[in-house]
């Protein structure tokens, strides 16, 4: 008999109730357990390419709060490290990377790039091996566009400024830096895929700060170029695309990418969000600063969420990541309020 993964039915058009529910950095540092592996590991980029440890830490959270679904330990930047760029990740300064220009581009090379993914591979297919079998996995990667951002940048930068410029200033140079990063993000996938994972996520973190025309050359383009390629080699697989931050251009994300699912940030308006779920699965949004607060913030929050959206395929999430300071007492409330206990 088949296991019942509530996630996958969701992601698939269903509505279930209570809907199920994970949280984007649930394995992190808001967790004790996760701080002891961190000391352990060394570098965050160790922590990543460390298949134990990663394993581990991506464990942590299922075992403490029994989420409907666990997402890989990584981070976005390995893609550009596989690419052969340097990176690394200073405390206080966040990742760190020699700026690539236009000859960088051209210099980029892929014939190492699943090799040096290896572990990240290998994590997938333990943690498949090793989770409870009602639990879905996700696997993910950044958008082509937020990827290049710290890449132009070497670093994160406010409204992200150098990679807007010189997508203006060198378009052919920048398309060509996000046609690679599309289709070496689109195999990373479909090897997340081969591995284990259930669906994917797409994390587009910096697609608020584009005007209209750039939004849709530069972030759904290419977000629908992986998309494409994905299907072809796994035509089931659910597709979750979060573009943070795109307000009303969220309403054509779903048409113009193809993912199934969206993953909401919190600014966007319950209405919307009824509106988006209208076209299929949905997933959000709740403030991550209410989850820190507690109380009658949080409880309010979520009881507005589940009012608005749990009538339609919804899967319970925050609407960005977990922040540190967060308390662990009131995730424990926050998943007792959206399953009914």
């Amino acid at each position: 008999m088949a296991v019942e993964r509530r996630m996958m039915r969701v992601l698939k058009g269903e509505t279930v109730y209570p809907p199920p529910i994970w949280m984007m950095r649930q394995a992190g540092r808001y967790l004790p357990e996760y701080r002891e592996v961190r000391k352990e590991a060394g570098s965050f980029l160790d922590l990543c390419y460390n298949p134990d440890l990663a394993v581990e830490v991506t464990l942590q959270p299922i075992r403490r709060f029994g989420f409907d679904a666990s997402i890989l330990f990584s981070d976005i930047l390995v893609v550009p490290h596989a690419l052969g760029r340097d990176l690394r990740f200073e405390e206080g300064q966040g990742p760190l990377m020699t700026p690539i220009d236009e000859t960088g581009i051209e210099e980029l090379r892929t014939d190492a790039f699943h090799e040096r993914l290896a572990p990240v591979y290998e994590t997938v297919r333990r943690l498949r091996h090793e989770l409870p079998a009602e639990t879905t996995l996700l696997g993910f990667c950044g958008a082509p566009w937020t990827v290049a951002t710290y890449m132009i940048a070497g670093k994160g930068t406010p409204e992200k400024a150098p990679a807007r410029l010189f997508a203006y200033e060198h378009p052919q140079a920048f398309a060509k830096l996000l046609d690679v990063l599309a289709d070496v993000s689109a195999e990373y996938l479909i090897r997340q895929i081969d591995n284990g994972a259930d669906a994917v996520q797409i994390f587009d973190s910096w697609s608020g700060v584009l005007d209209e025309a750039s939004f849709r050359t530069i972030c759904e383009a290419p977000v629908a170029r992986m998309v494409k390629k994905i299907r072809q080699a796994h035509p089931e697989t659910p597709i979750i695309g979060f573009p943070k931050g795109a307000g009303s251009l969220y309403d054509g994300y779903k048409a113009s990418t193809g993912v199934q699912a969206l993953g909401l940030d919190w600014a966007v308006p319950l209405s919307q969000a009824r509106r988006l779920q209208a076209q299929g699965t949905v997933q959000g949004n709740l403030d991550p600063m209410r989850l820190v607060a507690g109380g009658e913030a949080l409880s309010d929050g979520v009881a507005a969420i589940l009012d608005a959206l749990s009538d339609g395929p919804f899967v319970f999430n925050l609407g960005h990541g977990i922040t540190p300071e967060t308390p662990i007492e009131h995730v424990e409330a926050m998943i007792a309020q959206v399953r009914g206990r």
